[in-house]
């Protein structure tokens, strides 16, 4: 069977890349070194092995795409019309027929110019001979450069066709626009064909599959056909037109008979008997579309007699096809929007198409060849008494046992909704374990942590010990006194104290918002060093004034900022003393105005002590147990190969072995040792 995939057309470069491609190829493959003091047989090989290989390339490609692309006279009717439609065959063939004879030309060239260069009598000749034949070869392609873009265009727009299988068993939908044609391919398969309220949303052909009864079938949505002369349709309307005529399918004509589709029954009837001709030798089904907006019942007079017509017709030619005709398989009603009758639709579509392609099957001669081999024996009655098959009472009983069973058994939906529903109700998978004794379904199993029982430490009251402790916890925070909230507070404070508390909010407050501008504006803000600071906002003694004045102690508080500061400095103090190499005192006085003055003296082997209790970094030679050297030689020997084979990928910002690799732009090959100074065109 004949597969049409256009998809895989090989796109077709315009006439400056295809000379390009060529010549580039050219250069690359064959030998681009000659010089004066070879013999003169041996110029003229090289040369005509260069004019040969050119014409060898543009003959591939150009009968490369002579071939790819389809002939019109080869493949089914279906595609032939189709691209006649679509590209006119005419200006199709006379590309592709330029392609050809370019080819020819461009093999006359090589022929004539290798005559030539048989004869070339020096290096220049021979040089200027090749240019010559390189060039009539290029101008060629150059001339021929309309037709490739041609080409180029139709390779696009046929790669974007739709794959229809012309012996596929087919249903095919056809009728006014607007009818409810694509809804309809939607809802039977997985296409997603464009629907809107307006005519003419589908421009071309819609493929879409569906199964029926185990088989595949390809449903195609046509575009909409307007009743109108054969010469005045357009290459829409002709895509359906091509379809009726040559795809071997069922038809399903849909009717809008509620009208909103923007034409009138006696439109659509019409358009119906002007192309019945191509419904011929088809199985045809009339589809009234669109019954919840108006009831087939429910149709006018002048419309229903139209609809009825149009059956009769249908029956016609189901009875000229050898087929049953059946009140319930020509004329169908539907609703696409309620998905009334859609499926009805379907089935029925399929059940036709299938039954006519037995038929013809079976009215082929190859088939009444082999049915001519077929023998049934039937024994001959020798009496006139019934024998009605005989099933044994044993196997009667077992098959109602198990149909008893089976009714009786619940699902795990059924106990699903007898306990609650889903989110309440879990299924235990316990009760499927095959066990010795069924009571040990339920067990609780052991849970193993480091090869220990995990319950074997679970303490069952834990929860009282824990009310314990914190009945303890609670006891211990009252004998304390612990904090309460600010809140609980303000109720014992006496109105001297509920002022200073105030005060103190306010300036927390104040502080907290001078913070936040500052946070703000930090960026833009240049930093002043803290000795620099003429203000001194924020000192111990300011403090100490400041919580004076609202009446409290701050003694406390300045201890403990000093306590820091002086631990802070006792710790530089260390660093500084931990390094001293000598044995003399190191000493630190701050010589302020009878302030603070102190001293701190270390000792040498206070130093050392200290140096000893910190950790010292491990030489790289030094062996630890476990890293499987056997000496220090050895881990310096392995460290310094290791060392080695990473230099070169730290050379290249240490890119590792799974790191992308970006290749080099411009290989080498390409772009150096090929081309003197000059053009590129030279070649």
């Amino acid at each position: 069977m004949v597969q049409y995939n256009f998809k895989k057309i090989t796109v077709v470069p315009s006439c400056k890349d295809f000379i390009d491609i060529v010549l580039s190829r050219t250069q690359r493959q064959t030998p681009t070194v000659v010089h004066k003091g070879y013999a003169i047989n041996r110029i003229r090989q090289f040369y005509m092995r260069k004019v040969r290989y050119t014409q060898e390339n543009f003959s591939e490609k150009l009968s490369a795409i002579i071939l790819e692309f389809p002939r019109l006279d080869d493949i089914h009717p279906f595609y032939g019309d189709l691209l006649h439609v679509l590209y006119n065959k005419d200006h199709y063939k006379l590309a592709l027929g330029q392609i050809n004879t370019a080819k020819n030309i461009i093999t006359k060239i090589s022929k004539d110019y290798v005559k030539l260069l048989k004869y070339g009598d020096s290096l220049y000749r021979c040089k200027c001979l090749k240019v010559a034949a390189l060039g009539r070869m290029s101008t060629v392609i150059k001339r021929i450069g309309p037709s490739l873009a041609y080409l180029e265009q139709i390779r696009q727009h046929m790669a974007r066709l739709p794959s229809i299988d012309p012996n596929e068993r087919t249903i095919l939908i056809c009728g006014y626009p607007n009818v409810g044609k694509s809804s309809f391919i939607n809802k039977i398969t997985r296409a997603d064909v464009d629907v809107q309220p307006y005519a003419f949303t589908t421009k071309s052909l819609f493929v879409g599959h569906t199964d029926y009864k185990y088989l595949r079938y390809q449903v195609i949505d046509t575009p909409g056909i307007l009743d109108r002369p054969f010469e005045d349709r357009n290459i829409i309307e002709m895509c359906s037109i091509t379809a009726l005529a040559h795809l071997r399918s069922a038809v399903l004509f849909f009717l809008d008979i509620s009208g909103s589709c923007g034409y009138t029954i006696a439109q659509q009837a019409a358009l119906f008997h002007s192309i019945k001709s191509l419904f011929m030798n088809k199985p045809l089904i009339i589809v009234c579309n669109k019954i919840d907006l108006q009831p087939l019942d429910a149709l006018p007079e002048e419309d229903r007699k139209l609809v009825m017509e149009m059956k009769s017709e249908a029956a016609k030619t189901i009875v000229a096809q050898g087929g049953d005709v059946k009140d319930d398989n020509v004329l169908l009603s539907m609703s696409t929007l309620t998905e009334d009758g859609v499926i009805a639709v379907k089935n029925a579509a399929c059940d036709r198409l299938l039954d006519q392609r037995v038929q013809i099957k079976m009215n082929s001669k190859r088939m009444s060849s082999c049915l001519n081999r077929f023998h049934v024996a039937e024994p001959k009655p020798r009496d006139n008494k019934e024998r009605p098959p005989c099933i044994p009472q044993a196997i009667l009983e077992a098959r109602a046992k198990k149909s008893a069973e089976k009714e009786k058994r619940k699902l795990e939906k059924d106990l699903e909704e007898e306990n609650g529903g889903a989110g309440v109700y879990s299924a235990s998978l316990k009760k499927h374990y095959i066990l010795a004794n069924d009571e040990w379904k339920e067990d609780i199993m052991p849970e193993i942590l480091d090869g220990h029982n995990v319950y074997d430490f679970v303490d069952p009251d834990i929860l009282q010990r824990l009310e314990e402790l914190e009945h303890e916890e609670g006891m211990r925070m009252e004998s304390e006194g612990v904090e309460v909230e600010m809140d609980g507070l303000d109720l014992e404070l006496t109105p001297e104290e509920k002022e200073a508390l105030a005060a103190i909010r306010r300036k927390k407050s104040l502080m907290v918002q001078e913070h936040r501008i500052k946070k703000s504006t930090a960026e833009s803000r240049p930093i002043v060093p803290r000795k620099f600071d003429k203000d001194r906002k924020f000192t111990s003694e300011r403090m100490g004034r400041q919580l004076s004045s609202l009446g409290m102690d701050p003694s406390a508080a300045i201890d403990r900022v000093r306590g820091r500061s002086l631990s802070r400095k006792g710790r530089k103090r260390d660093r500084s003393l931990a390094n001293d190499d000598n044995g003399s005192e190191a000493m630190d006085v701050d010589d302020g105005d009878g302030s603070n003055k102190k001293m701190r003296i270390r000792s040498r082997s206070r130093s050392m002590s200290m140096s000893r209790s910190r950790s010292r970094s491990r030489p790289p030679g030094e062996v630890v147990p476990g890293e499987g050297f056997k000496d220090s030689a050895q881990k310096l020997t392995a460290l310094k190969i290791a060392k080695k084979s990473v230099k070169m990928r730290n050379k290249d910002a240490r890119r590792g072995e799974a790191d992308r690799v970006i290749p080099n732009l411009k290989p080498k090959h390409l772009f150096s040792g090929k081309r003197s100074i000059g053009k590129t065109q030279r070649r």
